[in-house]
């Protein structure tokens, strides 16, 4: 049966600028830095037809920038393959316990401490719903037992590791992962000992004096948060997205990603045109909505579009990416950048071949304004040197070699730009980022932690009132210490969240009424079904995004 989770309403925890003229090399030519397309031929005017000198040696760089001569390790490597044939696959460290009917790897879901009261829960309720499932866990054959009987038409595949060991989380166990449900937790036994089901410890309604067995608090509770959540997120995605072009405080102020830009202009078909891509420093901070006022960096793509000898576009690409980009968990590209009321492409291609079929998008500029433009993946169309490929498929966003930022005079099919505009042109680009739709945004991450995690020092607590790890924090190591660490892990990582703090988690059924509130005061009980179904809905529940409350029945 489906549970919707119904959370009440809870809390969530200019002036434009134009770019310093900048004085910049641009293929052995010294160019002023503008902002608006300047006057010259429209593509119908004698420049059309004229003819001009070739620039072979400009062609030659072009062609060996983007086809460079390969390494002697890749012709070692070539040798020995056209000789001994490719090696055999690495075997997969991933242990297949159950297929599934539309096995999508692609869009899976990590669940760490998978065979915990509530982890064990938790896989079986995405298997039932059809989602492909990675279970983390260090008991492999225990967990071969726990899911030998599995029903429901998702996959099961276990990823062995110790969580309090960075060096056991292979990139392997985090490939295609786009929603992790964290579950693991501190070993907590009773003093006197318990039975090999651990039954005292699971029936979570009698008291027993505890004690930590094993990883301590701090590895388990934090340390290790922040080892599964570094390693996931480049899989889950940034709610800001991914920056594949932009000034980044964190690295000195360098413009990220520039180095990977570099002209390809009609000169490859016999053009005149010529461009570049420079970073100019800017007077103030590129981007409206952000009131800090502190010198930034953007790249600029310039030049001058011609279109003698039969050409008409100016253009920079990425070099190959190295691996490839995988967006897949994202809906598109972001641009932020200064206009000239020019329309441009925007051209990604899913397979390194530099003139294999690519995908494009024009978008509109508005002359002498900074603007976001954003660029939906599903409305990228594949097209082969100006021409639609008919009934070519979707893009394939987690396969992006390259992008490339193109003034054409063609748009596609025949058809020209309207707005083109031939001449010297400028493009300040502050940023360019994939973007998550608002609208699809949903928690990435659901953590699991506990009621109690803010009250162990609180001030004026009568702790005779207060559950077990809140009387004992510091001769359980700081358990509650710890957790609260790791939320707060969860909550500065980037990611969507939820953090779900349940009461004393008991063997009881599902189905009691449910409490939910915030500020950590509720106290008393619930079973782990009831924590486990709360858990998969919101992997699906905008109502829990970026939202961490506790929960009782």
């Amino acid at each position: 049966m489906m549970t919707t989770l119904a959370i009440p309403r809870l809390s969530m925890h200019s002036k434009r600028t134009q770019p310093r003229a900048t004085r910049s090399s641009c293929l052995g030519r010294r160019v002023a830095l503008k902002v608006r397309a300047a006057d010259g031929d429209d593509g119908r005017t004698p420049d059309a037809g004229r003819r001009v000198s070739w620039d072979i040696g400009r062609f030659l760089r072009t062609v060996t920038t983007f086809n460079p001569a390969p390494s002697p390790d890749k012709v070692i490597q070539s040798l020995a393959e056209s000789v001994f044939g490719p090696p055999p696959p690495s075997p997969s460290p991933l242990i297949r316990v159950k297929s599934g009917v539309a096995d999508d790897s692609t869009e899976v879901v990590l669940v760490v401490g998978a065979t915990g009261g509530v982890g064990k829960r938790v896989v079986e309720r995405l298997v039932r719903r059809g989602r492909n499932v990675r279970a983390m866990v260090r008991d492999v054959p225990k967990a071969r037992a726990l899911f030998s009987q599995l029903s429901g038409p998702g996959t099961l595949d276990l990823a062995p590791a110790d969580i309090a060991q960075p060096a056991t989380l292979l990139p392997e166990f985090f490939e295609n992962v786009k929603q992790v449900v964290h579950c693991a937790a501190v070993t907590v036994v009773p003093k006197e000992g318990d039975t090999p089901a651990r039954e005292k410890y699971y029936q979570g309604i009698k008291f027993y004096e505890p004690e930590i067995k094993g990883d301590t608090p701090e590895a388990v509770e934090f340390r290790a948060v922040q080892s599964i959540l570094e390693a996931a997120s480049p899989s889950v995605g940034l709610k800001t997205g991914k920056l594949l072009l932009g000034y980044d405080a964190a690295r000195e102020g360098a413009l990220v990603g520039a180095d990977a830009w570099a002209p390809l202009d009609d000169v490859v078909m016999g053009g005149a045109s010529e461009s570049c891509f420079v970073v100019s420093a800017q007077e103030k901070n590129l981007d409206p909505r952000d009131d800090e006022n502190e010198p930034r960096a953007c790249g600029v793509f310039s030049g001058n579009v011609t279109t003698a000898n039969s050409g008409g576009f100016a253009s920079v690409r990425t070099k190959n990416y190295d691996p490839k980009l995988d967006l897949s968990m994202y809906d598109g590209f972001s641009l932020h950048l200064f206009g000239n009321g020019l329309r441009y492409k925007f051209i990604v291609r899913t397979e390194p071949g530099w003139d294999s079929v690519a995908y494009c998008l024009s978008f509109d500029t508005v002359a002498d304004q900074w603007q976001t433009v954003k660029l939906p993946f599903r409305d990228f169309a594949p097209v082969f040197r100006a021409n639609t490929v008919k009934n070519g498929p979707s893009m394939d966003a987690g396969s992006i070699f390259s992008m490339q930022l193109m003034l054409s005079k063609f748009e596609y099919d025949n058809q020209l730009n309207p707005s083109f505009r031939a001449g010297r042109f400028s493009v300040p680009i502050a940023a360019i980022r994939s973007y998550v739709d608002e609208a699809h945004m949903r928690p990435r991450v659901v953590h699991l932690s506990t009621a109690g995690v803010t009250r162990w020092n609180r001030p004026g607590l009568d702790l005779n009132n207060e559950p077990p790890a809140v009387r004992m924090n510091e001769e359980l190591g700081g358990i509650l210490t710890y957790k609260l660490m790791g939320e707060d892990v969860v909550r500065e990582s980037g990611l969507a969240y939820t953090v779900v703090r349940p009461v004393a988690l008991t063997e009881e059924p599902a189905g009691a009424p449910l409490q939910f509130g915030q500020g950590d005061t509720i106290k008393g009980k619930i079973s782990r079904d009831d924590v486990a179904d709360i858990c998969v809905a919101a992997l699906d529940e905008p109502a829990a995004l970026d939202v961490t409350f506790e929960v009782k029945s």
